[in-house]
């Protein structure tokens, strides 16, 4: 059986990698951030801990039973953040991060610091340096909202059709609009950056002007 010293220490290392992960999540505006990563590592140590220390108790052999059920408990509460993040895509690097960091919080529990320590500098890699990458070079699609405004909508609404269909991006909230004299077409879609300029660029000209508006509440 582990002292309680072990005990400690295990738990202080699955709660400290879990707030570091939690830190990053807290700077940049995401969901599950520091009280949540360290509550997530630190639970999940908590029951890796006990699934062994209760199975030596009373002599069962069945030592993995609580920890495996830790993966399916895990997958409810990263649906949850998807949920939150208003459903079909959005949430996921929230939710991948809080089954990573069940993970961590296991192998912390189980005495694997240095698997845990690794896993924690993969994840911050991830979050940190390929999230700048993708944002740097324009990589990651994103859900916009293209309104172009025109007098002549039925042609340009045809041809935003065929754009898109040719393009392969299948459009949401596609709908047409009077203001003043001036006809509005608009439509949402997840693109790319060089999408969405070749989108603009073959919309935009004399008597059409396009707008590109990120759709409110888009998180990763």
């Amino acid at each position: 059986m582990l002292s309680v010293h072990e005990i400690f220490l295990r738990l202080t290392v699955a709660a400290v990698l879990g707030a570091v992960i939690g830190i990053e999540r807290d700077l940049n505006r995401r969901p599950a951030g520091v009280r949540t990563s360290l509550f997530v590592c630190l639970a999940t140590a908590l029951f890796t801990i006990l699934s062994g220390e209760i199975a030596h108790r009373f002599g069962d052999t069945g030592s993995t039973r609580i920890a495996s059920n830790i993966v399916q408990g895990i997958g409810f509460l990263g649906a949850g953040a998807i949920l939150r993040e208003a459903g079909g895509g959005v949430g996921m690097t929230t939710a991948a991060t809080v089954f990573v960091e069940a993970a961590i919080g296991m192998a912390a529990g189980g005495g694997l610091y240095a698997v845990a320590g690794y896993a924690t500098g993969l994840v911050l890699f991830g979050l940190v340096c390929i999230g700048w990458a993708a944002r740097r070079f324009h990589l990651k699609c994103r859900n916009m909202v293209f309104r172009v405004t025109t007098s002549h909508a039925e042609s340009v609404a045809t041809e935003i059709q065929r754009l898109m269909a040719g393009m392969k991006i299948p459009m949401q909230h596609f709908r047409v609009s009077m203001a003043g004299g001036n006809s509005i077409v608009e439509f949402e879609s997840d693109v790319s950056h060089s999408q969405q300029e070749k989108i603009v660029s073959q919309l935009n000209r004399q008597g059409v002007v396009t707008e590109v508006i990120p759709v409110e509440g888009h998180h990763e």
